[in-house]
């Protein structure tokens, strides 16, 4: 996209050099719908470091409608955290999830497992795509490239991507791979997913109290490069009990997991491996995300692509197909995250193109950007100061909030 001049160029100008200015002097929220007067960004104060506001950007395909948090991480006062109802395989709307949270502002996060059309009778899990990393907990790994739900990932990422705020405050673009084992009393297994709704062909995945009530038996559905592959006929799932086998069967089942309790779920040769153990056989189950980059320990991480490295945009980004959208950005650093979300209503719902959203991030001073769920999900909310509740600031392209698995939460402690 060639950024025109005019109210766009003003906006981003005005909103970049805003962002920097922590203890600047604003006035009140625009409306959510329409231009603030005079074509110049209206901002607010949503709390000390926390700041919001809105503006159009003429597109290749008509005038899209921004909304953006700016988010200090360099204030002691200010973090930002996974949004989530309790459990991998779970959706609540971003507002709901802001307010369960305590949260002053949050946005949607990370695409997802949404319909099962492609496999009559299994249910759909809600789960999302990548790695999710809460309060430094690990909920969950990234399902393979191929069983992703979303549009096509840039040349050269993966499901792995995330979006991450290390101990250090500091955001940060990174991938997460899982490192797991299952240790039996003849043999150790890779272990080659966790809390996943899609495993790898012939794999053993785990899933712990975090997964939630939701049937497992997507998890053996479709191959590591088709979605729409049939579900395996080849699977076994055992569960052990502080440590031990207690029972296993042919078919993954459903239901709420405790907390003392570990499923081990395999297909095909991970399958046949599970058939293995014995009641009463001692296994030990280990996991971890670990960092290609950061050495750093991340408190929060969620998924979805970047489509902006050190200031460029990424090869092969799409510039064809225009949608509403949400992203990321990093500046300063990784001392501020911009957190955009466009609007659905009618007049803005042409969006834009994921080239185009990589140049408008980069115009609001983000050196790195990271692309998350669009369309019916994109949501924005913050509250009013003095409020307890958050109100929603976009128009959902589907006329209502979304419930979605996860989001970006943003806290203050002012």
């Amino acid at each position: 996209m060639t950024l025109r001049t005019g109210r766009l160029r003003t906006a981003l100008t005005v909103f970049a050099a805003w962002s920097a200015l922590a203890g600047a002097a604003l006035v009140g929220a625009a409306p959510a719908s329409g231009v603030p007067t005079g074509g110049a960004p209206v901002f607010s104060r949503i709390a000390p470091g926390v700041r919001y506001t809105e503006f159009d950007i003429p597109a290749a395909k008509g005038v899209a409608h921004a909304h953006v948090l700016s988010v200090d991480l360099g204030n002691p006062k200010v973090s930002v955290d996974l949004l989530h109802p309790g459990v991998v395989a779970a959706r609540a709307t971003v507002s709901r999830l802001t307010d369960a949270q305590g949260a002053v502002a949050g946005v949607n996060g990370d695409f997802f497992n949404i319909t099962e059309t492609q496999h009559p009778g299994v249910e759909a899990t809600g789960a999302s795509v990548g790695p999710a990393v809460a309060g430094g907990h690990t909920f969950k790994a990234a399902v393979p490239n191929g069983q992703r739900f979303g549009p096509a990932l840039p040349p050269g990422t993966s499901t792995e991507d995330v979006l991450g705020v290390g101990t250090d405050h500091r955001a940060r673009l990174d991938s997460l791979a899982l490192d797991g084992s299952v240790q039996t009393t003849g043999a150790r297994l890779p272990l080659g997913g966790l809390n996943q709704y899609a495993l790898p062909v012939n794999s053993v995945g785990a899933f712990t109290s975090d997964w939630g009530q939701v049937s497992r038996v997507r998890a053996t559905c479709g191959t590591d490069t088709d979605r729409a592959a049939p579900c395996s006929t080849d699977t076994y799932e055992v569960t052990v009990q502080d440590g031990r086998v207690v029972s296993s069967a042919d078919t993954p089942g459903s239901g709420t997991i405790a907390s003392d309790t570990t499923l081990l779920v395999g297909r095909e040769a991970g399958a046949q491996q599970l058939r293995k153990l014995s009641v009463g056989e001692r296994v030990v189950v280990r996991h971890r995300l670990v960092a290609a980059a950061s050495k750093t320990p991340y408190r929060f991480a969620i998924g979805g692509y970047p489509v902006l490295r050190g200031g460029q945009p990424l090869a092969g980004l799409d510039t064809v197909t225009a949608a509403v959208r949400t992203a990321a950005g990093i500046s300063d650093g990784g001392n501020r995250l911009l957190l955009l979300a466009l609007d659905g209503a009618p007049e803005f719902r042409s969006g834009l193109t994921i080239a185009e959203v990589a140049d408008a991030m980069e115009q609001l001073g983000a050196v790195d950007a990271f692309s998350l769920d669009g369309g019916g999900s994109t949501t924005l909310a913050a509250r009013e100061p003095g409020s307890t509740t958050a109100t929603v600031r976009n128009h959902p392209s589907g006329g209502a909030e979304r419930p979605v698995p996860n989001g970006i939460g943003v806290f203050s402690r002012a």
